[in-house]
């Protein structure tokens, strides 16, 4: 086993500064960002007990990871009905998404604080056979302690962007050494799997992007039509998963289109429901959909609710697809809309999904805006212009199609993985 001063030096770090941790996620927990009914698991204490037989661990960041972690989950259990599951996720928007969408056979908790303490409990309690970490969420003390207690470990959809992998050539030590521990390694993007397979001293293959294979979001037929009603022929578009300082812009680009079109409706769906009361002052006190609010002759509507993109991507012809129109921020997932059927527009900064957006700029299956006026004005020549969004909504479709393989993949390594139990110790 190899020694890494940057290791050593982070392990001692989080023993050292551990005791501040609890200060710092009681504020979280004031500011919405943590469940303070559950703080005890980011600290390995736990209410669930751990299933018996086979228990398969998936580590997810966010909402997005969760999504590709529930569709393996699916996928591994019709493999094998005998294997249980453990979600570790660390945001409450992913813990909604997994209570609502999660098999009764997969438990969710809140993933440890990467404190050598904390991960020691997180392993007492669950031991887990084996652990499968999703895109970049590559805790050195979590990895650590798994291969010292015999886990076996995948990372599979290693997506790190140019900044991160740039920061891990120079910390090569500690990268070889940390990708070292697991057995298995994927990467959603050549670009990924290049510099991974250098930093690993192993080759790295990359399959394909597992968000592609995703299925859709749901959309609710009765809410969409409800909302349609409201809606009547208003041409309509969609601010999706907006940030903080987002939504000056967007509400720029809307006060501009409406000089062509007058009767415009706009919707804003925050990637962090808990701003909407915000949003909707900077609108003049815009409607919200948490407050089932209805949106008459207003000319924003707030969607500040958890578990709808799927239903307003499915309503809106057209939509941005945000956290992309300023620099400190990485985009977001465009396979959600492309599979519902709304055009794409989305701004420049996409390093997150870049391969993605990449793909669908060079079929023509999205458009780029750098700011409010070319915003404006993309929308509005998708709403006038049906053939030419038609053929957009075509184009980001057939990527959107692609990806069935390398989960399929995906699905069969890791269950070569996966421990196999005796028929006698199956559950009843």
């Amino acid at each position: 086993m190899s020694f890494s001063p940057v290791l050593a030096s982070y392990r001692a770090a989080t023993t050292v500064l551990g005791p501040l941790a609890g200060a710092y996620l009681d504020d979280r927990a004031r500011r919405g960002k943590e469940d303070p009914a559950r703080l005890g698991e980011r600290f390995g204490r736990y209410t669930q007990q751990r299933p018996d037989g086979a228990l398969v661990w998936m580590h997810a960041a966010s909402v997005g990871e969760s999504g590709v972690a529930l569709a393996l989950i699916e996928a591994m259990s019709a493999r094998d009905a005998s294997l249980s599951f453990l979600l570790t996720t660390g945001t409450r928007t992913s813990a909604e998404l997994v209570a609502r969408r999660a098999s009764a056979r997969t438990v969710h908790v809140y993933s440890p604080l990467d404190r050598p303490d904390c991960v020691r409990k997180f392993f007492d309690h669950w031991r887990p056979d084996l652990g499968v970490f999703l895109e970049s969420e590559l805790w050195p003390n979590l990895i650590l302690e798994a291969q010292v207690r015999g886990v076996k470990l995948a990372l599979v959809n290693a997506r790190m962007s140019p900044s991160s992998l740039q920061r891990w050539q120079r910390w090569n030590e500690a990268g070889r050494r940390l990708l070292g521990a697991f057995k298995y390694v994927s990467a959603a993007d050549t670009r990924t799997a290049t510099a991974l397979t250098a930093l690993r001293g192993a080759p790295v293959s990359s399959p394909g992007n597992l968000k592609l294979a995703a299925p859709a979001p749901r959309a609710d037929v009765d809410a969409g039509s409800v909302l349609t009603a409201q809606i009547g022929k208003r041409p309509t578009w969609l601010a999706a998963s907006t940030h903080a300082g987002e939504d000056e812009i967007v509400l720029d680009a809307h006060a501009l289109l409406r000089a062509d079109v007058p009767d415009a409706l706009l919707i804003i769906a925050p990637r962090h429901p808990e701003r909407g009361e915000d949003i909707a002052k900077l609108c003049g006190g815009a409607p919200r959909r948490s407050r089932n609010e209805q949106i008459g002759a207003a000319q924003v509507y707030v969607a500040d609710t958890l578990g709808e993109l799927g239903t307003l991507y499915d309503l809106a012809p057209v939509s941005l697809v945000a956290g992309s129109l300023l620099p400190q921020l990485k985009g977001h997932n465009p396979i959600e809309p492309a599979k519902l059927g709304s055009a794409i527009v989305t701004g420049p900064y996409v390093e997150s999904f870049q391969d993605v957006f990449d793909a669908l700029g060079a079929v023509g299956g999205a458009v780029t805006a750098h700011d409010a006026t070319s915003l404006a004005a993309a929308i509005v020549e998708l709403w006038r212009n049906e053939p030419a969004r038609q053929k957009q909504m075509d184009a980001a479709r057939t990527i959107a199609s692609q990806g069935a393989e390398a989960f399929a993949q995906t699905v069969a390594q890791l269950a070569s993985m996966a421990p196999v139990r005796k028929a006698a110790d199956a559950p009843a």
